[in-house]
């Protein structure tokens, strides 16, 4: 009985966040749609006509727990720009999962069971953050093109991460950036709908993808497409061109 009623509370908790994330979404003009459980949302919206989606709800990955923060846009930049960021402790834990596996096994190489972002820890070049004091304690980056990679990290987004790391991330939860065949993802582990958490995260988001589309046009990139064939690091959402 007391664990019906808690679930109760819990239920219309979520409510009143989704009604407060739906009236932020309407203002800044974005589409707001709630899942049919009643546990989480999705809105979808635009930067520089190009589409993006965000989710909240049920975790996708063993590192998160509770509920999930997560966004996704296409770029079109080309598939070999693929640059990680994340906080330090899950870094440190990912990296953990990724030696206890190939000991156990007596594995050289990390197999598909594990996500792109714990293989990328082990197989790419890190990225320096000697350029700021506050992303060298709190973050940590990998990239298959170091200079880019570095280059992605530079001005707005630095900026914009040191902001994050002394208010919403503060706490130094599971977080990451990652551009992967042609776009760009963030996760993020939210307990609690917050508009202001997620309105912070959007605007984090969009200079990330800007300065992602940066670093490719100074590579003199032209735009790619992304085959939805291909495997995807976010397999439970629709291709990137269909925002149904």
């Amino acid at each position: 009985m007391l664990g019906s009623i808690k679930h109760l509370f819990a239920r219309a908790a979520r409510h009143a966040e989704g009604d407060a994330i739906a009236g932020w979404a309407q203002r800044a003009g974005h589409v707001y749609k709630r899942e049919k459980d009643g546990d989480g949302f999705a809105v979808d919206g635009q930067f520089d006509a190009k589409p993006w989606r965000l989710e909240w709800g049920r975790p996708q990955r063993p590192y998160i727990e509770g509920h999930e923060l997560r966004m996704r846009m296409v770029l079109g930049v080309p598939p070999d720009l693929q640059m990680l960021l994340m906080t330090k402790p899950l870094r440190e834990r990912l990296a953990k999962d990724a030696f206890e596996q190939a000991t156990q096994t007596n594995q050289t190489s990390l197999d598909d069971t594990v996500g792109e972002e714990t293989r990328w820890l082990v197989v790419f070049p890190k990225i320096s953050l000697a350029g700021s004091h506050i992303l060298r304690n709190c973050f940590a980056g990998v990239s298959s093109l170091p200079h880019e990679g570095q280059a992605w990290l530079e001005g707005p987004l630095a900026h914009a991460l040191e902001r994050a790391a002394a208010s919403w991330l503060s706490a130094q939860p599971p977080f990451l950036l990652m551009t992967l065949r042609g776009r760009i993802y963030l996760r993020l582990q939210l307990g609690s709908a917050d508009e202001s958490d997620i309105a912070a995260a959007v605007t984090l988001f969009g200079i990330a993808a800007a300065a992602a589309r940066r670093v490719a046009r100074a590579r003199g990139d032209e735009p790619v497409s992304w085959s939805a064939s291909t495997h995807s690091a976010w397999q439970s959402l629709p291709p990137a061109n269909d925002r149904s």
